[in-house]
């Protein structure tokens, strides 16, 4: 049964915990205030009451300006049960950015020489093959299309996940739909690289080919080429978490900020939905990202890799791994997550080294989200203002 939260003002009770360098305060009380000149139920509150009528127990930001992080706060409470504190370092799934960062460690290897973006994926899978189809016979599913939901797959579903004692399928099982899977098969049904379908399933197909073509566990070949090279120290894709971990892992919520009935769900779809993260990894990734297109980082990929990631496909609004926004004058690089009880969302601009990342322990956090976006734009004086991103 649901634990029900006992008075959410307690919950929300405001601990902010700054980062080491000092706070930029003017700033910080701009975003934490009660806003003006927008609509919406939640723009006249403070953070701290924007987060009750949300229904959002815990809340994580960190804000990027020139290319740093500029600071980072965490907000209420990461568990209802246990009344933890939510800190920078408290983990959240970052549920779908689980793909983008997936999409740099294809790119490096596509940078080492392992296979290239427009390879036929079923020269380089070796345990399940996509099946030959009118489609394909067309055009060979490739990594540039799995990798921007071009692919032409049909599923158009997230996933769910698991309950911590339930048995999980293996990728196979998750592709082609059978038990213990809770999902459909993932099925080919127009040409690659003609339409645009955001498909979970199509990054399981990656997640696999990575484990065929490297031979290595997923989670391995995530830690060792993108996590511990930009610095992720926190971030891990663990399904599940483990007990060391768990300790400084935010509660999953519904609604109504009341405590789901475990305290997260098992997502065996890492590529997918499986990273656990912080809201100031989050933003280390970005950064990384944002100094790669400038050519001011190589921990990861070149300049000439990193515009894959800022580059859309031709077909539909990504690049690889990360869709492109346009809004106000800029171009941002966005994507948004949405787990069992979490949300996340992490935006960049392609071109200035300004950005943030925040992410929530509710099932009704993504207004939220959107909220803060407009909140610290318009502190930072992004130019965005005119038109709303897609989330």
């Amino acid at each position: 049964m649901r634990r029900v939260i006992a008075g959410l003002m307690a919950v929300v009770a405001l601990t902010a915990w700054p980062l080491a360098q000092a706070t930029p305060d003017p700033l910080v009380a701009a975003i934490e205030g009660p806003q003006t000149g927008r609509d919406g139920d939640l723009v006249p509150l403070s953070i701290q009451a924007a987060m009750q009528k949300a229904g959002v127990p815990g809340l994580s930001i960190a804000v990027i300006r020139d290319f740093e992080i500029h600071w980072s706060r965490g907000y209420g409470v990461a568990d209802v049960v246990s009344g933890a504190t939510t800190t920078p370092d408290t983990l959240f799934q970052a549920a779908s950015i689980s793909k983008p960062v997936a999409a740099m460690a294809v790119l490096k290897a596509v940078q080492d020489g392992r296979f290239t973006l427009d390879d036929d994926v079923n020269r380089i899978l070796a345990t399940w093959k996509v099946p030959t189809s009118e489609h394909t016979a067309q055009q060979a599913v490739t990594l540039r299309a799995l990798l921007s939901h071009t692919s032409g797959t049909d599923d158009g579903f997230g996933f769910p996940g698991y309950n911590p004692t339930a048995p999980v399928p293996t990728p196979v099982q998750i592709l082609t739909g059978e038990a213990p899977s809770n999902v459909g098969a993932v099925r080919f049904g127009r040409p690659p690289l003609s339409a645009y379908k955001y498909s979970g399933g199509g990054l399981t197909l990656v997640q696999l080919l990575m484990t065929d073509a490297l031979k290595r566990p997923f989670a391995d070949i995530l830690r060792d080429t993108v996590l511990q090279p930009i610095g992720m120290k926190h971030s891990a894709y663990e399904q599940p978490l483990s007990p060391g971990r768990d300790e400084n892992a935010a509660r999953a919520h519904d609604r109504t900020g009341s405590a789901r009935d475990a305290k997260w769900h098992v997502y065996p779809e890492l590529a997918a939905a499986g990273l656990w993260t912080t809201a100031p990894d989050l933003a280390r990734f970005g950064i990384e990202l944002q100094k790669s297109l400038h050519g001011r980082a190589n921990r990861v990929l070149s300049r000439a890799m990193a515009m894959e990631m800022a580059t859309p496909v031709g077909v539909g609004p990504f690049a690889i791994g990360m869709e492109m926004a346009k809004a106000g004058e800029g171009w941002y690089l966005v994507h948004s997550g949405s787990n069992w009880g979490f949300q996340a969302l992490l935006i960049v601009h392609r071109l200035k080294g300004y950005g943030f990342a925040a992410m929530a322990n509710s099932d009704s956090g993504g207004r939220l989200l959107g909220e803060l976006r407009q909140r610290v734009a318009a502190a930072y004086k992004w130019d965005m203002l005119d038109q709303p991103l897609r989330r």
